[in-house]
């Protein structure tokens, strides 16, 4: 009756000790499906990054191919799959030269997740886009008046121009080119050296 009793509270101290691990597990892996993935091509042309969440979705869907791993592997119900670092799309996909779609998204990627005023880096979550010059003031939605904004500088800014406040922008806000993709996807690279031979290092 002892050992059993022992055995008893041993796997009730297992669970009260499992528990926190099984609650910080959704965190990592939420983290982890946010790694940067670069986008290639069929023809290996690299045109894009997007999170790993995304990049699974494709290879699952059979639109594209891991070509390099990033060394984690993410745990399902049914399958076990190693997150890719860099992915290739199966079909080749003709990409316009000339300037992306205007979006929250795409501001975000110019601007490299900062604040354009104060220069914090934060999640894409916690930035909200600005513009320069206010729509009530006629300012209109264009690449080269909207910047990403923290929610503090924001509000600092309210309606005003910025010739009314002492808030200078880091940048020029200009347009997302092709240019600026790729420039994007260097700066990102340099973390990852699988990125390096796709980004002709």
């Amino acid at each position: 009756m002892h050992d059993t009793r022992d055995r008893g509270k041993h796997k009730a101290r297992q669970y009260s000790h499992g528990e926190p691990v099984r609650q910080d597990a959704p965190t990592r892996k939420s983290l982890l499906m946010q790694t940067p993935v670069l986008v290639l091509n069929a023809s290996y042309e690299p045109i894009n990054i997007c999170a790993a969440r995304r990049a699974i979705v494709l290879v699952l869907k059979g639109l594209a191919m891991p070509e390099e791993e990033n060394g984690h592997c993410l745990h399902a119900a049914r399958i076990a799959m190693r997150v890719p670092s860099v992915i290739r799309l199966l079909e080749y996909r003709r990409i316009p030269h000339q300037t992306r779609a205007l979006s929250r998204k795409n501001i975000l990627l110019r601007d490299r997740n900062t604040c354009q005023y104060c220069g914090v880096v934060l999640s894409s979550s916690d930035l909200t886009l600005d513009h320069v010059v206010p729509r009530s003031r006629g300012g209109s939605s264009t690449w080269e008046n909207l910047v990403a904004c923290c929610h503090s500088c924001n509000r600092r800014k309210g309606n005003h121009l910025l010739g009314e406040t002492d808030m200078k922008l880091l940048k020029e806000p200009r347009p997302f080119t092709l240019h600026t993709s790729r420039h994007i996807m260097r700066m990102i690279g340099r973390s990852d050296n699988k990125w390096r031979k796709y980004l002709f290092y």
